[in-house]
């Protein structure tokens, strides 16, 4: 977490972008026990459990393309960072692309504003998403586990920044050279302390602490007066973040090269759907991406 990176979003010790995080989470995939239990469905533990034919037409999931073709990636055994998916995918594009369209049929909505919602009155009992959005919403409802895949899952992070703009001059009255604030340090200090894991632990902050990066925080106690009297959400959820076992099988999301960005342009053409639906809204932001920008990283992840 203490590498820069790069003006193309790569990973470089040496690059000018610099940023502290405090919190992270994956992607999880929430699902009501109580619609399981009633048509004795078995409880989802992985990717490969969305491509179940019990569960057609129950789930809703984010519309994000790298989080989509992601979990098509990671069903088939691969990384959500693949740079060449004929060489590292078994079966190449063509396989992705089967698997991709049988997903498609299988979810009801891609969409990462409501699929939340159709979660929550029952149109679905399945959903896949940020943990972020996930675990407020699961937490307000009886009856849903939330679970990370146990082949793992894409990770994300909230960070401090210090805008380079913040140091523009203007000329403007009561104008001055911006910087940074002085005290800029002792806070990004003093958010990473362990101590500031406390909120987390309590679960008023959804996400976990930086200090659960380090390997050994997973088996650090948890005192159990953080949460008495409140329910406790069904989760293999270890303080926010995934058990340590399936974190080594999680990912943070990596720029895409030229040539993996056009493999994502193929897939997502070659399923769409004319008019409508999900994968022509991600088709089109694809389109958009690829014209738009000079580099293709962050502008998906």
């Amino acid at each position: 977490m203490r590498n820069g990176r790069n003006c193309e979003g790569e990973m470089d010790p040496k690059g000018d972008i610099w940023a502290a995080p405090y919190r992270w989470g994956c992607m999880v995939i929430a699902y009501k026990t109580n619609k399981f239990q009633k048509h004795k469905l078995a409880p989802i533990e992985d990717w490969e459990d969305l491509w179940r034919p019990d569960l057609a037409g129950k789930i809703a999931m984010v519309d994000s393309p790298r989080e989509v073709v992601g979990a098509v990636l990671k069903y088939m055994g691969a990384s959500y960072n693949a740079k060449n998916i004929n060489l590292e995918v078994n079966g190449g594009r063509d396989a992705v692309k089967l698997n991709l369209a049988l997903l498609a049929k299988q979810v009801r909505l891609f969409d990462s504003v409501n699929y939340l919602k159709a979660f929550g009155v029952g149109d679905v009992w399945v959903a896949v998403g940020w943990s972020s959005d996930v675990i407020p919403v699961a937490k307000r409802m009886s009856n849903v586990a939330v679970i990370v895949p146990k082949s793992g899952a894409s990770l994300w992070a909230d960070l401090w920044a210090i805008p380079a703009a913040s140091r523009i001059q203007t000329n403007q009255i009561g104008g001055r050279i911006r910087g940074p604030s002085p005290l800029i340090h002792q806070w990004i200090e003093f958010c990473l302390q362990a101590a500031r894991a406390l909120p987390f632990k309590q679960e008023v902050i959804p996400g976990a602490s930086p200090s659960q990066i380090q390997d050994h925080a997973a088996n650090m106690p948890v005192n159990m007066e953080f949460t008495k009297g409140r329910p406790r959400l069904n989760t293999n959820l270890i303080d926010g973040a995934p058990p340590l076992d399936i974190r080594k099988r999680c990912e943070f999301l990596e720029p895409l090269s030229d040539s993996t960005l056009s493999d994502y342009h193929w897939l997502l053409a070659s399923i769409q759907e004319p008019g409508n639906g999900v994968i022509h809204k991600m088709y089109q932001y694809i389109a958009m991406v690829a014209k738009s920008s000079g580099w293709f990283g962050s502008k998906l992840t």
